[in-house]
């Protein structure tokens, strides 16, 4: 399991700085979370701590970094973007921003509200395209831990992933995410294809 420590040994390791706000923004994080939980049982600050590692591995900056352990924070907590803002600077809370998804908006159906979804994060391009690394980052970690979901749920995602993050994490130059975002999703959609691979591979 991913730690605080593992992340900012990556920080150091790529020579990123930043290491008390990382931890600061940690701290925030893990208390916010605290009595959360993925499906996997896990804590939910697991989720967070390895997006941000992630972040640090693919050369990420001290800010997007920091937005990576807060990402979730506005959606599943009761803290604001002003109280994030007040703490950590504009551009945190305007990444974190970008990458929240739509809240108290009424949608006709759950595909308008993934279309609205889908155009913030397009949106994101052209605001900042930190947004992006860290909405890829997201879903990397979320399909390495999708064996907890549905089976519908699982291809629904990997079909999204393939026709969505793929090509982000490929426009944004995040090649090695994006190599394995193709690879969970292939093993998802096709896994008798995904083993044969493999096992040629070895």
């Amino acid at each position: 399991m991913i730690t605080i420590n593992d992340v900012l040994d990556k920080v150091r390791e790529n020579n990123i700085g930043g290491e008390e706000v990382i931890k600061k923004a940690y701290l925030l994080a893990s208390k916010l979370h605290e009595g959360q939980f993925r499906q996997s049982g896990e804590p939910y600050i697991t989720h967070p701590l390895y997006v941000a590692y992630i972040l640090a591995s693919t050369y990420n900056d001290t800010e997007t970094i920091v937005a990576g352990l807060l990402h979730d924070v506005v959606e599943d907590t009761d803290i604001t973007l002003g109280e994030i803002e007040s703490i950590f600077g504009s551009s945190v809370a305007g990444l974190v921003d970008g990458v929240s998804k739509l809240k108290g908006m009424n949608f006709s159906s759950k595909s308008e509200k993934v279309e609205a979804n889908t155009a913030k994060i397009l949106r994101a391009i052209n605001d900042d395209i930190r947004d992006i690394h860290i909405k890829c980052a997201d879903r990397l970690h979320n399909m390495m831990t999708i064996g907890f979901k549905s089976e519908f749920k699982q291809k629904e995602n990997a079909l999204e992933t393939i026709d969505l993050y793929v090509p982000l994490a490929y426009r944004t130059g995040i090649y090695e995410v994006k190599k394995k975002l193709e690879d969970l999703s292939f093993k998802v959609l096709n896994p008798l294809d995904y083993e044969d691979t493999s096992r040629k591979n070895k």
